[in-house]
């Protein structure tokens, strides 16, 4: 294995190994099918790994019919993202100023939807930007959520 093809491979594994393994909420169903399964919008709940207590939420378009029940299909370019202190916030010593914390493919080939953390350091706010990326072309499909870092006070 020549050592470029290792370095790939070591980066892609690690960049897996960093994002967050997400929990589906729930699905509402969004147009009906009469062939293959519906078009929906889902919700899924993930944890940053490195800043345990904050908790995200992504709501993506999923699309149906059958290309979308046998995987085929491109989702679109539609999300919404929410993410809140759900518990005691833990910085690292060392915080990245922009990180992957979570990443989703969105069609078969070239497209993703991708959560990065960034660390606004004046105002002490993590900021978590999701953004739909394509291969070739990107595209400019976003959405934002922040979480200053406070004291936590639970029930």
């Amino acid at each position: 294995m020549s050592s470029l093809l290792r370095v790939a491979v070591a980066g892609v594994v690690s960049l897996w190994a960093m994002t967050a393994a997400a929990e589906t909420v729930g699905c509402a169903t969004t147009a009906w099918k009469l062939l293959g399964a519906n078009h929906r919008v889902c919700v899924e709940a993930f944890y940053d790994k490195k800043v345990p207590g904050v908790t995200c939420h992504v709501s993506q378009a999923r699309k149906g019919g059958i290309s979308g029940s046998l995987g085929l299909a491109q989702d679109p370019s539609q999300f919404s993202l929410a993410c809140r202190q759900t518990g005691p916030i833990s910085l690292p010593a060392k915080l990245p100023e922009e990180e992957t914390v979570f990443s989703e493919d969105t069609s078969l080939l070239f497209k993703e939807t991708r959560v990065v953390r960034l660390w606004d350091e004046k105002n002490r706010t993590l900021v978590y930007l999701a953004i739909s990326r394509k291969l070739i072309e990107g595209a400019p499909a976003n959405s934002i959520s922040t979480v200053p870092v406070m004291p936590w006070r639970g029930d």
